[in-house]
């Protein structure tokens, strides 16, 4: 665009009200450039991050700021048919909405990520909900309930994407972002761009076999890296040894808590001291660190990041886990690659929803509205 028609649009989008100054560029010689940006509140978007045992909803503007900071609700995807959970959900989400007095129209649109394999094209998981026998995709699903446009995608892409444009692989050209959560997922940074494969189902690092004749995993097959080094690992493992009369702190649990122990509750006890906690998340970190090294000789990334759950067990792995890549990474490649863990917070995954839903949804927009010049034109 030449220089008159962008000061013409800028001056127009500051009439009304839809950007102000947000200061001044980098200086390539003469003056500073003004940087100009949306103001708070223009765009906001519903998030919902769904767990196995909880599911987070909050929203957020084009700013990323929280006008609705995220709640939990105990709506667990694991146990739940498809009918009851869409029921609880719009509950929740409409006694949000109103309490905040934000209407639909308002709302861009709503951003759900979930664990599993997700089709964000197709608007299908072929994780859960498997037994239902609806004819309509999982995303109509969702905008029946919600009565709003929706995508959904993998969690793994919601925490890639937090990190990539807000966190620590910003401007990184060959990272690597780990999800260690109740499951272990892989987002993968290569020359620049945020890799999700053909369907949307590249980083299943999880459910890649590492023991021989091991422990059925729920994909059906024996033995893979979700089986010995994921929250769901790090929970049987615990629940199994207390049962089994291991001498630790977590024998104060109730027969209800240590049914569904929470990697949590396992790494607090493991900063009070407890050997037996600490030695469950040393088991994790050497398997992690074995799966990492292979990583590491595939993509000979620049950065790994991990995130999730475990992630916050810090030293309680990142400590074997470096054992592990020492012993199984050729030295030139493992050199290069710098691992550190996340700091964008136990709500990452909602920011990563956020942006790209905000992107996907303008993206829509622009091109309606392009589709409708053109019918004008014609």
């Amino acid at each position: 665009m030449s220089t008159p028609s962008v000061l013409k649009l800028i001056t127009n989008l500051i009439e009304e009200d839809w950007i102000e100054k947000k200061g001044y560029g980098i200086s390539m010689g003469g003056r500073k450039p003004d940087l100009y940006g949306l103001k708070d509140k223009k765009i906001l978007i519903l998030c919902i991050d769904i767990e196995l045992f909880h599911t987070k909803i909050a929203v957020m503007d084009n700013n990323y700021n929280y006008i609705v900071e995220a709640s939990t609700i105990a709506l667990p995807i694991s146990k739940s048919n498809r009918s009851d959970f869409f029921n609880i959900l719009h509950t929740h989400v409409q006694d949000i909405l109103k309490a905040q007095n934000i209407t639909h129209e308002q709302l861009i649109g709503c951003s759900v990520g979930m664990p599993g394999l997700i089709d964000s094209e197709k608007g299908k998981s072929y994780s859960y909900f498997l037994s239902d026998q609806e004819n309509t995709s999982l995303t109509a699903a969702f905008e029946t309930t919600l009565k709003l446009p929706v995508i959904i995608q993998n969690d793994v892409n919601g925490s890639s994407m937090a990190e990539f444009t807000h966190g620590m692989a910003k401007g990184k050209q060959n990272a690597l972002i780990l999800l260690m959560d109740w499951g272990v997922g892989l987002g993968i940074i290569m020359d620049g761009k945020l890799r999700k494969g053909a369907c949307g189902f590249s980083g299943e690092l999880g459910h890649i076999p590492f023991v021989e004749n091991g422990a059925l995993c729920y994909c059906g097959k024996h033995g893979c890296l979700e089986t010995i080094a994921s929250g769901n690992a790090l929970s049987e493992m615990a629940k199994e040894g207390i049962l089994s009369g291991k001498n630790s702190m977590l024998n104060k649990l109730s027969n209800e808590e240590l049914q569904r122990i929470e990697p949590d509750v396992i790494i607090e006890t493991a900063n009070k001291g407890d050997q037996y906690a600490i030695q469950l998340l040393s088991n994790i970190g050497t398997y992690m660190g074995k799966g990492i090294s292979v990583l590491i000789q595939l993509f000979n990334p620049e950065l790994i990041i991990l995130s999730g759950k475990i992630a916050e067990a810090k030293q309680y792995i990142t400590l074997p886990m470096q054992q592990a890549i020492n012993t199984y990474c050729m030295t030139q490649i493992r050199e290069r690659t710098t691992i550190v863990s996340s700091e964008l917070g136990e709500n990452s995954r909602l920011l990563g929803y956020a942006t790209t839903g905000i992107d996907y949804f303008l993206d829509a927009c622009i091109k309606k509205a392009g589709k409708s010049k053109s019918k004008v034109s014609v």
